[in-house]
C-alpha cells in the first residue's frame, strides 16, 4: 500500500488490544530495566492530524492506572521502512498540545517533587506540559515532544515501533524502531 491508501483507512479510532509492556528509561536497583505497562487510544483524522491517549498502569493487568497523557499534532511520513513490505516511516509530532494527568495519588506526588513552575499536581487535575520545560519526560523549555516511528497495517490491526530494549525512546533518526509493537486495533 501507499501512504495515500493506510491515511484512508486508518481515519478513526483505535486502541490497545491489551495493556501492553514496553522497557523504561528507569532502572532497578539491580540495573535491570524497570517495566512501563500503558494502553494506548490513537485517533487519525485527514491532513495527518492525530491524537494519541496514553493511560500508564502499575500493574500490568491495567488495573492501577497511574497517568494519562494526550497529545495532539501531526504526522510526517519519509518514506519505505525496511521491516515489511508496506511499512513506512513516520515522524508523530505532538505540535499542537501535550497534556498530564495524574491518576494516582503517589504520581502526583511524585510529579510535585521534580516540577517546579508547575501548579500543584492532583489526581484528575490535568496541566499542559507543552512547549514546557519537564524533567521526567525529559523536555526542555520550547521543546516540541515528537517520536521517529513507523506504521505497518495488517490485517486491520495497525503496527507501531516496538520499543528499544535497552529502553532508548523514539528521540532520534538513529533511535527508529527495527521491530514492531503489539497493535492497535479498531475501536469498537
Amino acid at each position: 500500500m501507499t501512504p495515500e491508501e493506510i491515511k484512508e483507512l486508518i481515519v478513526g479510532d483505535w486502541v490497545s488490544i491489551a495493556p501492553e509492556i514496553r522497557p523504561s528509561s528507569t532502572k532497578n536497583a539491580d540495573g535491570s530495566l524497570k517495566p512501563f505497562y500503558l494502553t494506548r487510544q490513537f485517533k487519525y483524522m485527514p491532513g495527518d492530524i492525530f491524537e494519541l491517549t496514553v493511560t500508564t498502569n502499575a500493574d500490568a493487568y491495567g488495573k492501577v492506572p497511574l497517568a494519562k497523557m494526550f497529545i495532539r499534532g501531526h504526522m510526517e511520513w519519509k518514506g519505505p521502512h525496511p521491516i515489511a513490505e508496506g511499512a513506512y516511516k513516520v515522524d508523530f509530532k505532538a505540535d499542537e498540545q501535550y497534556v498530564l494527568t495524574p491518576l494516582l495519588p503517589a504520581f502526583a506526588d511524585a510529579m510535585n517533587q521534580f516540577t517546579k513552575g508547575y501548579d500543584t499536581w492532583e489526581v484528575g487535575k490535568e496541566q499542559s506540559i507543552f512547549k514546557k520545560a519537564f524533567l521526567p519526560f525529559g523536555l526542555a523549555e520550547g521543546q516540541l515532544f515528537a517520536e521517529y516511528d513507523l506504521i505497518y497495517l495488517f490485517n486491520n490491526m495497525m503496527f507501531w515501533g516496538a520499543r528499544n530494549v535497552d529502553g532508548r525512546g523514539f528521540d532520534k533518526e538513529e533511535n527508529r524502531p527495527t521491530n514492531l509493537q503489539i497493535p492497535l486495533v479498531r475501536k469498537s
